[in-house]
């Protein structure tokens, strides 16, 4: 049976002619639908929403996203997200990330974006990773019977269009030329430079960090953090450097928080500083963790993972409007990929189309122009592009692992399924890796989020 179960029943009780189309097994419906190769403007999908009066499914098509101002007027609910777990109790028979779009299988009152019930044909997961269900506009309104139709989506650019897409390099020339990038910290320059002289010292980077009091400060809460249990006392930041953190993780950590001070973003959201910088320890700890076993630089590793978002505070530096309608967007539609939405967003028209490429790609960039390491800069630009195969696929591989388990902490920005299988193989890693890093996530948790708090203030 390769329909969900409850579907299947529901076309065959209704009468309801329909079409499977097999596919290979996906890991999500974006990737379900680039297997089949169909147009995504034919493709709906259906997002999950909750509150105190119950669980009510929005239909919408693949390539838009939840306006939840237009939910709330219609209908006086402040709806939010199920959550995954909550999803797979509710559609058990189904796989994880493949919900039909047809709340009426399920006994689900369902809201339907306006012009859908109008289309000629539609496309939609079945409920399995393996095949997609095509309904012709007849037996789409069939299986819609009962639903409220209106306004309740962004929609994304067209997927049709004429428009050849940018080159990297040319996504770089036009972003010089149309905006004012921020160069790296003078700072956090000094510091890059340092770490590239193999004869630098310990008290070399101290004496630079230490110009700093905040960094300082900042440089010496991490060393004294419980996450490395250092039984001594810690009075310097040469003494951080020498006894306790090594002149890599210094070095980078400070970096890191300087570079940082380049953008001008809020903390609030969830696309916000306080997650940027909860995302990136966490990652950062896990390619480190990863490195040893992958064949990796541990120093380049926790590099990658604590720079690789940096795109995401190019992109609410140089658009604060439109990144707080991403940050809302996102919260309200977590199951779309990032890229999906920051298509929406920066997709439609003016020069802003070039940050459309997605914030991965503004980010490596941005490091290639800021002239850090060619696996940094590599890491950030391709860390959405799932499969990515070629130069530094070790460290993009290594940064994507760490971000596909951490979604099941709810950290990060993505937070549909990944193929954690398939990364584990092209590491040359056993699958039991996996659960061993589930399990340093769970040691050094509070540690971590301690660490993040301190990085902002």
């Amino acid at each position: 049976m390769a329909l969900a179960a409850r579907l299947e029943r529901f076309f065959n009780k209704q009468g309801i002619a329909y079409q499977e189309l097999p596919i290979d097994r996906a890991a999500n419906l974006d990737e379900a639908v680039s297997a089949l190769g169909q147009s995504r403007q034919d493709v709906i999908k259906a997002t999950l929403l909750i509150d105190i009066g119950g669980i009510v499914m929005v239909v919408h098509r693949v390539d838009s996203a939840l306006d939840t101002e237009a939910l709330w007027q219609m209908t006086g609910r402040h709806l939010q997200p199920l959550t995954e777990q909550q999803a797979f109790r509710l559609f058990s028979d189904c796989d994880r990330g493949f919900t039909p779009p047809i709340g009426n299988a399920y006994d689900l009152p369902v809201l339907v974006d306006e012009g859908i019930t109008r289309s000629e044909r539609v496309l939609f997961s079945s409920g399995t990773d393996h095949s997609l269900v095509e309904l012709d506009g007849r037996s789409l309104r069939l299986a819609m019977v009962g639903s409220r139709e209106g306004h309740l989506a962004i929609r994304g650019p067209d997927s049709d269009d004429a428009r050849e897409a940018l080159t990297l390099a040319e996504v770089a020339i036009k972003l010089k030329k149309l905006y004012r990038l921020p160069p790296m910290p003078a700072l956090a320059l000094r510091i890059l430079r340092l770490t590239s002289n193999t004869e630098a010292t310990a008290r070399e980077l101290a004496e630079l960090i230490e110009f700093d009091p905040s960094l300082t400060a900042q440089v010496m809460r991490y060393a004294r953090s419980a996450l490395f249990n250092y039984p001594g006392q810690i009075t310097s930041v040469q003494e951080a450097v020498t006894r306790v953190l090594g002149f890599d993780r210094v070095a980078h950590i400070a970096m890191g928080i300087a570079s940082v001070r380049a953008f001008d973003v809020p903390r609030a959201g969830i696309l916000g500083m306080d997650n940027f910088w909860r995302h990136s320890l966490y990652c950062a700890f896990l390619c480190q963790w990863l490195a040893p076993r992958c064949g990796a630089d541990k120093g380049l590793a926790y590099l990658c993972g604590l720079l690789h978002n940096f795109g995401l505070l190019l992109v609410g530096h140089l658009f604060p409007a439109e990144f707080k309608e991403l940050n809302r967007l996102r919260e309200a539609n977590l199951e779309t990929s990032m890229q999906s939405l920051e298509q929406q967003v920066f997709g439609q028209g003016s020069e802003q189309e070039i940050i459309a490429v997605g914030h991965g790609a503004i980010g490596g960039i941005l490091h290639r122009l800021w002239e850090l390491p060619d696996p940094v800069v590599k890491a950030a630009g391709v860390h959405q592009q799932l499969g990515y195969q070629g130069e530094h696929e070790n460290y993009v591989m290594m940064v994507q692992l760490a971000n596909a388990l951490l979604k099941e902490r709810n950290i990060g920005d993505e937070f549909n399924a990944d193929d954690i299988p398939a990364l584990l193989h092209g590491l040359q890693l056993e699958p039991a890796i996996a659960n061993e890093m589930i399990d340093e996530i769970d040691k050094v948790a509070p540690e971590l989020d301690v660490l993040a708090s301190s990085l902002i203030t």
